[in-house]
């Protein structure tokens, strides 16, 4: 068992999955990707998990995210599962669920954590970049469903910030505005870098407008 840090490569791994065989570096190519987890299949709450994930592909294709989700059950559980998921969800599940029967990849990216469960796993949350870099995690307990629209949002603030070099200040949402880094000092670069101008409310907190709007 490994403990992965924001900025790590994180493992690369080759399994069996709804859709055939993986070897997953070479699966997510140039896309980010999220990858999240299940305790089990045919659980109520990963079963809307899965179909809120299966409506939200348009989205995620927008911003060149593919999905993929892994639980410990084996392929053929997946595929009955998704059944399932789009009866009962309306949706279609057009992402892979990797069967992880000997529970390495789990174990990989320490995803049991014995004080919840010495063999489900926890709903943990990967998003990662094209050059396959841990961005962010997110954990929660077996009981309570992931919040979509936050992992929506978190890959937002993770683009913007990296294409324009900005921070988001708390419960940002596209289209608000964003915080001038406090690395950035010199003035005139600061007005190359954001035409738009800022405001100051104090010299560590400035204020921009989102500069792709």
């Amino acid at each position: 068992m490994s403990t992965l840090y924001l900025g790590d490569t994180v493992p690369d791994f080759e399994q069996e999955t709804s859709i055939g065989r993986i070897r997953f570096h070479e699966w997510a190519g140039d896309s980010w990707v999220v990858l999240f987890s299940h305790p089990a299949d045919f659980t109520p709450v990963c079963t809307t998990e899965l179909g809120l994930t299966g409506k939200l592909q348009p989205e995620f294709e927008k911003r060149n995210v593919r999905a993929i989700a892994i639980s410990v059950d084996d392929v053929e559980s997946h595929r009955t599962w998704a059944k399932d998921i789009e009866d009962t969800q309306n949706t279609i599940v057009g992402f892979p669920i990797i069967a992880d029967k000997d529970k390495s990849v789990a174990t990989l990216y320490d995803m049991i954590h014995p004080n919840q469960s010495g063999t489900a796993t926890v709903r943990a949350v990967f998003i990662i970049d094209p050059a396959k870099k841990l961005r962010l995690t997110l954990t929660y307990p077996l009981s309570i469903g992931r919040n979509f629209d936050e992992i929506l949002r978190v890959i937002d603030a993770l683009q913007l910030s990296d294409a324009y070099g900005v921070a988001t200040p708390g419960n940002w949402r596209d289209g608000d505005d964003v915080i001038v880094p406090l690395s950035l000092q010199d003035e005139n670069l600061i007005r190359e870098k954001f035409p738009k101008g800022y405001r100051a409310e104090r010299p560590y907190l400035r204020f921009t407008p989102q500069p792709n709007k």
